[in-house]
């Protein structure tokens, strides 16, 4: 792939990759987050639904965009009450994650103090930047999590079938096709020591906070600290003894347990010649 690339001069705006590669994010919230992003200070009172409508974006796809940024830590929001009853609404968006603590000391016109009153070597001591890149995008490579080597494929592909139909009961647990993809051997693992779909499910989806952050974290996290108990070891079961002609009298054809040369018969029938015979005469055993 060859690339032409040359820097704008003027009218640009600067969009990190891990915006642009959000393993989570739609290319309509993508799309919706760097228009508002690129809107001239002077539109700042201009709600988000009109950049969605400048943007081209319809009403349902800009409330499934808007979910997914507010999700990931992208946008923020407040309703308040103020004079005769009447609503008010502020809204944030931001080119890094904030969490709501993060958005509110903004919005409040708050900020870090300095670390110090010291100064550096050079120039004057800055107020520390506020909010965070995302930590597990898609452009990330390096040290990927260890993913189980033992789990038969087919276990790996039915739990991705059970991750995947989460999205579909749990929109807090919305998993795109890499998460999928990551998760799937942890929940084959799950499946491999006995757990059933619905125990996978339950152990998922049980007491879910009001907002998940990282459906891909949260789920990897439930599935390591979760995992039931290897099955406890079992010696393999030795297979049975072939069959023998007894050895003794009858003649019969009988299967041994270890070493034995005389059926069950015969044996007890010995024992008890060479224990209760009396004046030989021989004494039978009563059964």
């Amino acid at each position: 792939m060859l690339r032409h690339v040359i820097a704008p001069e003027r009218f640009f705006t600067q969009v990190s990759n891990e915006i642009i590669r959000h393993p989570r994010l739609s290319a309509t919230a993508v799309r919706l987050l760097i228009w508002e992003l690129s809107r001239p200070d002077g539109s700042k009172d201009q709600p988000l639904s009109k950049t969605a409508e400048d943007a081209g974006i319809k009403k349902t796809a800009y409330t499934r965009a808007k979910r997914e940024l507010k999700a990931e830590g992208y946008f923020h929001e407040w309703k308040y009450q103020v004079a005769r009853g009447k609503w008010r609404t502020t809204q944030m968006v931001s080119n890094v994650v904030l969490a709501p603590e993060e958005a509110r000391a903004l919005r409040d016109g708050v900020r870090p103090a300095a670390p110090s009153a010291s100064k550096p070597a050079t120039g004057e001591p800055t107020t520390p930047p506020v909010g965070h890149y995302p930590t597990n995008t898609e452009g990330k490579t390096d040290n990927p999590p260890s993913q189980p080597s033992h789990v038969p494929a087919p276990l790996i592909e039915r739990g991705g079938l059970i991750l995947a139909s989460l999205s579909h009961k749990e929109r807090r647990l919305r998993l795109n096709g890499r998460d999928i993809q990551q998760l799937a051997a942890l929940a084959g693992e799950w499946l491999l020591r006995g757990a059933t779909a619905k125990d996978l499910r339950e152990a998922l989806t049980y007491g879910l906070p009001d907002r998940v952050h990282s459906p891909a974290a949260l789920t990897r996290n439930r599935l390591t600290r979760k995992m039931p108990e290897a099955p406890a070891f079992t010696a393999p079961v030795t297979a049975p003894q072939p069959l023998r002609t007894c050895a003794g009298t009858c003649d019969r054809v009988f299967r041994p347990v270890a070493d034995e040369t005389k059926c069950r018969d015969c044996r007890q029938e010995a024992a008890t010649l060479s224990a209760g015979g009396v004046g030989g005469l021989t004494v039978q055993p009563a059964f």
